[in-house]
């Protein structure tokens, strides 16, 4: 009895060495060999002979299948790597590069800052100039409004005489305005260089050429100016920053102002207003940059231009009467009365153009700001604030009226472009859009002169007058 309960005791711990632990036993078989042999020799007893071949044989099998499953996932991780760093060709694979590092060395070159690190920088020109114009990107503007703001600008020669600075209702200036606005600039300077080459010629006259703007404001004689712009990166000194101007005659020289652009995010980027109301318009917010950039500026610039892309178009020189006057002016111009108040005398300031010293529109900016802050904090006015109403309100306040001397202008209210074709934009220097195809009109007029119609592309889809 006793015999047959050790061989039942035998047979009850080898049973388990059949099913499940065997395969775990092969295993450590493979990796372990001598620590099994240790273990075996340990034990007090022997397993039968036939138990022995049967783990053997599963030990055997289970190694084949674990170098084979080593083996196929070996070959798979190789594949896998070959495909990844496969070419197909040298041509395709030089032609991605060479791509890849012209849009980068592009990008580089198109990124350059304005000033400071800040802003982008579209067109610089050749040389510093005296006055600049501020022009603010509300957020319902289209391109067409930006082109046609621009080709007006064109018009009016003040880029002969000014920077124009773009400010954007965003953080950066937006990467598909950036593009847009340095090919409208690009275009333009081709096409002065174009009248300038046209004018060279002994036998040619000004009035031979006849140009939608007039080519005498920056085509003019003397010597390239030492002033160098303030924007963008410094050129060594005796390196003329306008090539045309170096290469051509000592005789005549182009003569316009540089083109940038900040986003509202870069002049004010705690949005100082943020606390005081919950959404701030860039109407509103662009009050808060303008002290910043013009102290940065100060020095620079003798007057400024504030003026909304969206609601007018300068096609003259406003400046013309501030020139002479003094620092501290600022010129007011008046809206249109209303259909329901056409028989009140009190007419409210219009905010889409203010110009005048820039010391008086600088003081006028933190004015606006801190009347701003107050109208918002005392909570005085149930209707929203709105910039027509401030402004009517500064001009009154005799705490201002010590520090600024405001100016109605002589366009007291600006004509609408609805009646005005393009001839008579001559006459005006700055029109209220409206709500008149004023884009089309403006763009039938420039492409109504022979040289404008083959600098600028989109004249071919214009039909003449």
């Amino acid at each position: 009895m006793s015999s047959t309960a050790n061989l039942s005791k035998r047979t009850t711990v080898n049973r388990p060495l059949t099913n499940g632990d065997g395969w775990g036993m092969g295993f450590l078989l493979i990796f372990f060999p001598h620590q099994h042999e240790l273990s075996n020799s340990t034990q007090p007893f022997k397993p039968p002979t036939v138990l022995k071949r049967s783990n053997s044989t599963n030990i055997v099998a289970k190694a084949q299948s674990t170098i084979s499953v080593c083996a196929l996932v070996l070959v798979f991780t190789l594949l896998l790597f070959t495909l990844s760093t496969f070419e197909p060709t040298n041509t395709m694979s030089s032609h991605l590069s060479r791509r890849h590092l012209s849009h980068s060395l592009k990008k580089t070159q198109l990124n350059s800052p304005a000033l400071q690190g800040l802003g982008t920088l579209y067109s610089r020109g050749t040389k510093a100039m005296n006055d600049v114009v501020l022009c603010h990107v509300p957020e319902s503007v289209t391109l067409s409004e930006i082109k046609s703001f621009i080709r007006a600008f064109h018009i009016s020669a003040l880029l002969s005489k000014s920077d124009l600075v773009f400010i954007f209702p965003s953080m950066t200036s937006p990467e598909f305005y950036d593009s847009f606005i340095r090919d409208e600039f690009r275009v333009f300077v081709k096409l002065i260089r174009r009248y300038k080459s046209e004018l060279s010629n002994v036998t040619t006259h000004a009035s031979d050429f006849p140009a939608s703007f007039d080519v005498g404001q920056f085509v003019r004689p003397g010597k390239a100016s030492d002033r160098e712009p303030i924007w963008g990166r410094k050129i060594k000194s005796g390196v003329s920053s306008n090539s045309s101007n170096s290469s051509a005659s000592e005789l005549t020289r182009t003569s316009y102002g540089s083109v940038v652009g900040f986003g509202v995010g870069e002049l004010d980027p705690e949005n100082a207003l943020s606390g005081f109301m919950e959404h701030v318009p860039m109407g509103l917010r662009r009050w808060a940059t303008y002290p910043m950039l013009l102290g940065r500026v100060r020095r620079n610039f003798k007057h400024v231009v504030l003026v909304d892309v969206k609601e007018v178009l300068l096609v003259g020189d406003p400046l013309a009467r501030v020139r002479n006057g003094s620092p501290e002016t600022v010129f007011l111009s008046s809206m249109p009365p209303s259909k329901h108040h056409r028989k009140s005398t009190d007419r409210t300031v219009n905010p889409s153009v203010v110009f005048g010293g820039a010391r008086g529109v600088r003081r006028l900016s933190t004015a606006m700001l801190t009347d701003i802050v107050r109208a918002t904090t005392h909570n005085k006015w149930k209707s929203p604030v709105t910039e027509s109403a401030l402004l009517s309100r500064l001009v009154v306040s005799e705490v201002v009226n010590k520090n600024i001397q405001f100016v109605a202008s002589a366009e007291s209210v600006v004509p609408e472009a609805s009646s005005l074709g393009g001839v008579a934009l001559a006459n005006y220097t700055v029109v209220r859009r409206g709500n008149s195809n004023i884009d089309i009109e403006l763009t039938k007029h420039i492409c109504s002169f022979t040289i404008e119609a083959s600098v600028y592309t989109d004249c071919r889809n214009v039909q003449p007058f």
